[in-house]
């Protein structure tokens, strides 16, 4: 792994556990998830290979990541505070989903590195008709696209919802 691939990791992972103490939400907070994808796909995202069951490994990570996010997204409070708006904070449920979910990909990248996952990932990748290597690194950023995504998806509805209970009918001009 290198540098970037670790600051990455721990920027993902860091996108939660700053939320463990309850913060504002707004709208500018998809900025950093944004950024931290658009960043993360420039770098890893270089094709999508769909031979063999390369297209099926992306689909199943995808739905893997889907879930973690689900989990974090639904299992973070979200409340409205008259002097902040909406807030919200991970608790420990959303902040383990988080976590375990950008470390599976995180282990799975060092463990990919050591001599004996390469030799697993050869023997898997022939076993199951995994055509390339890029495969893999293609179907675990799609998970994580896929757990910060839905996270940020719920948590942007959670807070519109509130917004729109919380000011009533009649202000609407």
């Amino acid at each position: 792994m290198s540098l970037s691939d670790y600051v990455i990791d721990i920027l993902l992972v860091a996108l939660v556990l700053r939320q463990v103490r309850p913060r504002a939400l707004t709208s500018r907070s998809v900025l950093l998830p944004a950024v931290l994808l658009a960043f993360a796909g420039s770098q890893y995202l270089k094709g999508f290979p769909t031979a063999g069951n390369d297209l099926l490994m992306d689909v199943v990570l995808v739905l893997v990541g889907a879930g973690f996010g689900l989990v974090s997204g639904l299992t973070t409070k979200v409340w409205s505070d008259p002097g902040r708006a909406v807030v919200c904070k991970a608790g420990v449920l959303a902040a383990s989903a988080w976590v375990l979910g950008m470390g599976i990909r995180m282990v799975f990248d060092i463990w990919a590195h050591t001599s004996a996952g390469q030799a697993s990932l050869i023997s898997f990748s022939v076993h199951h008709s995994i055509t390339a290597a890029d495969a893999y690194a293609t179907a675990f950023v799609l998970m994580a696209f896929a757990q910060v995504l839905i996270r940020v998806a719920i948590l942007q509805y959670r807070r519109i919802r509130l917004t729109q209970t919380a000011s009533p009918a009649g202000e609407l001009a």
